[in-house]
């Protein structure tokens, strides 16, 4: 009688089916847990349809500093129906911010585009350096759209990695699809950061200018539209001169911009 074959190599062949099923069963996890995420997100988007005054991942972050620091006394956050705000603010903030909020679906494509290219260039030896001569990493700024920027401070923690953009890429396409302009308009105003501790457009009124949101003039949601790009360090300094300059900027676009 013929000898058998070893049996090594089939032990060697189940070995790896083996390897190969934990590694489905491992991606598949994988995916369900992805995917429990994005109905996470979605879930929590579509309840902004009627949430006037949102936590914000960003909110939350910055009242734990304040609690840390001994200030929580700063802290400001009032959040209001669209009606509440104005009809000059909303004008204002989107004159500044997103002139093309109306008509892009979440994105702006073209400002990405000018805002990587920039980014390039301020890398480039010679355009931004030291004193040693040294250039300094280039932030790149520009190109967020008012739904990203939303979407960033709603959900997001502020790493700036690869998958946290492409997380903040599909929450802005949820926003997009699950509400409509005008509700993001409104919730982003209620939530977004005017000054140290003081978060939207009610708060930063009464802060400011000592009036409800419903009630200021053109020039006067101008300035505080000037400020979103940096509120902690644009307000400390409201009624500076490159303030009032840039209001009169923005108030000079205000009447081209459509408002949902």
């Amino acid at each position: 009688m013929a000898p058998r074959p070893p049996a090594a190599p089939r032990r060697a062949g189940t070995a790896g089916r083996g390897a190969l099923r934990w590694l489905a069963a491992w991606a598949g996890w994988t995916l369900l847990a992805l995917l429990a995420l994005q109905a996470g997100f979605a879930l929590r988007v579509a309840m902004l349809a009627w949430s006037e005054a949102p936590s914000t991942a960003f909110q939350r972050s910055e009242a734990w500093r304040l609690l840390r620091a001994g200030a929580l006394g700063r802290w400001r956050h009032e959040g209001v129906p669209a009606a509440a705000q104005g009809a000059q603010l909303p004008r204002a903030v989107i004159a500044s911010e997103d002139a093309g909020f109306v008509e892009h679906f979440g994105v702006e494509w073209n400002a990405v585009r000018q805002a990587w290219a920039r980014r390039q260039r301020l890398q480039q030896p010679g355009q931004r350096g030291d004193a040693s001569g040294h250039v300094r990493p280039a932030r790149l700024a520009g190109g967020s759209t008012i739904t990203q920027q939303l979407a960033k401070n709603l959900l997001l923690s502020g790493e700036r990695t690869l998958a946290r953009k492409g997380q903040e890429l599909l929450i802005t396409w949820m926003l997009e699809t699950l509400l409509d302009k005008r509700r993001i308009l409104t919730v982003y105003l209620n939530s977004v950061e005017w000054g140290d501790g003081i978060f939207g457009a009610e708060a930063a009124a009464q802060h400011y200018l000592r009036k409800p949101a419903a009630r200021l003039t053109a020039a006067e949601a101008a300035r505080l539209a000037v400020l979103l790009p940096a509120p902690k360090r644009y307000g400390r300094r409201p009624d500076s001169a490159w303030v009032q300059a840039r209001a009169q900027t923005i108030l000079a676009r205000m009447p081209a911009v459509r408002v949902p």
